[in-house]
């Protein structure tokens, strides 16, 4: 059985060498993430060259995500030096009325701005909950904390209010300077930090309509406020899909309601027909590690058999020791994970009415598939990669290979769980060539031998999106008028 979740890897100066990619892809890379919380246009644009020349030499469609910054509150810094140390107990102050780099161990720049989401008794966290404050007073320039959890505080770590998070618009004006960037480059998917509500979204997609791109969008969720049931719904319909960012997500609502929450957002993004990403630590020993620590084996295979369409390397893959030895382990992982027989059953709707002709043919192929023994592989003619994200729904040890055409419709479907996009033409093929040439390529390639059953669906009207309507089954060897 092929592996069935996709892998995400952020690219960084550990992996942005054209041999460190091609080592990456070689292991099992389905998208790479520019991280644009770093570097500059000229960079990501050259990054996102290499992917393509790349995956073109070897035959395999890559996507590209380009990651918004958002509204990441950072401290200032520390002048020259690395960091502070602070113990229990030790007062400190976010200050705006100090210089943004000079720092020490009494206090430390915000922006003035920040400080009015602050009362007194709220705690205070920063790196990702690393170290934990609680302010004891507060004046409009200023706060003064007490350390609850101390450690080293170094310059330009980000900064969060438990419970609630700060007040920060989802798009900045360097956002969209960004999306204009990453509708140039050719980004397949784009992500967008911080999203509050379906608004960030529209205006998102507004944004990255008006620079030529059609590129789908991904809404990560790291504020509560996004997880409240009336704005996530909204977030799920405006999106293509949504990112699980645990780290600033974590921080926000508490470890404790993490995994909870993390599960019922994979539920309702599957139950909605988008897909899900999981990220944020889910590798992070192996930044100087070659071997995972079991807790990250358990938390991956978890992710897998909630559901998740892919997983996301962060710090590891971008500056880690060892990108492609993560990478390795990730699909080890996944693919153990996904010999349980949870990850291969389903009833994804199995009680619901459809809308559309070529929903009901992407769940009745799916259902003959899961039920029908000898099946060997599903193959899905798309334009959109509409119908192959709905296949992609249904849990199956099936392997769905999607056949497109249409520029950027393989590099969309790198997301989908167990979907393989294959570049096919039917360009100057008769309607009754199509499927025996998806056949006799995929034969040719070892995906099929002769004997086994497919399942095929299609369109009578070739090269139009939306016009799935045909479904069939044929047996590889035996010619097909269909």
């Amino acid at each position: 059985m092929k592996r069935r979740t996709k892998i995400v890897a952020t690219l960084g100066p550990a992996s942005n060498q054209a041999e460190s990619i091609e080592a990456l892809i070689t292991a099992g890379v389905n998208v790479f993430r520019l991280n644009f919380s770093h570097g500059d246009a000229d960079q990501h644009s050259r990054q996102a060259q290499q992917i393509r020349h790349l995956a073109a030499q070897l035959n395999t469609p890559i996507g590209i995500l380009c990651d918004m910054q958002g509204p990441k509150v950072r401290i200032g810094s520390f002048g020259d030096e690395d960091g502070i140390l602070l113990a229990e107990n030790d007062e400190f102050r976010l200050d705006s009325a100090t210089s943004p780099s000079a720092g020490d161990i009494h206090s430390v720049y915000i922006e003035r701005i920040y400080l009015d989401d602050f009362a007194v008794g709220d705690r205070v966290l920063f790196d990702d909950g690393r170290i934990a404050m609680q302010i004891i007073s507060k004046t409009p320039e200023s706060a003064t904390c007490r350390t609850l959890t101390g450690g080293i505080l170094s310059s330009h770590k980000g900064i969060n209010k438990f419970g609630d998070g700060l007040s920060a618009k989802a798009l900045t004006d360097k956002d969209r300077r960004d999306i204009k960037t990453a509708a140039a480059l050719g980004c397949d998917y784009l992500a967008i930090s911080f999203v509050r509500c379906a608004r960030d979204i529209e205006e998102s997609r507004t944004l990255l309509s008006a620079a030529g791109s059609s590129a789908h969008i991904i809404a990560k969720i790291e504020r509560a406020e996004a997880i409240d049931e009336t704005r996530l719904s909204g977030i799920i319909e405006a999106a293509d899909g949504l990112m699980v960012a645990r780290g600033d997500l974590g921080v926000e609502i508490g470890d404790a309601n993490l995994v909870a929450v993390q599960k019922h957002l994979i539920e309702i993004t599957n139950s909605s027909n988008k897909i899900v990403i999981t990220a944020t630590q889910m590798m992070e020993s192996m930044i100087k590690s070659p071997v995972p620590s079991r807790a990250e084996v358990f938390d991956v295979a978890n992710a897998v058999l909630d559901g998740t369409d892919a997983v996301m390397l962060s710090a590891e893959a971008a500056v880690g020791d060892y990108p492609v030895e993560t990478v390795e382990a990730m699909t080890r992982i996944i693919e153990g994970a996904e010999k349980r027989p949870l990850a291969q059953r389903s009833i994804h709707r199995i009680d619901e009415k459809f809308q559309r002709i070529d929903e009901s043919i992407a769940m009745a192929a799916m259902y003959v598939a899961n039920h029908l023994e000898s099946i060997a592989a599903i193959v899905c003619m798309t334009e959109t990669g509409f119908t192959p994200r709905l296949m992609s729904r249904i849990n199956s040890s099936i392997p769905i290979y999607a056949r497109a055409q249409k520029p950027g419709t393989c590099e969309i479907i790198t997301l989908y769980k167990g979907v393989s996009p294959i570049y096919f033409s039917s360009e100057n093929l008769q309607p009754n060539e199509v499927n025996q040439r998806a056949i006799d390529t995929l034969r040719m390639s070892g995906a099929l031998t002769d004997g086994d059953l497919v399942l095929i669906t299609n369109g009578r009207i070739t090269n139009i999106g939306g016009h799935t309507n045909s479904l069939i089954i044929v047996r590889v060897g035996e010619k097909s008028d269909a």
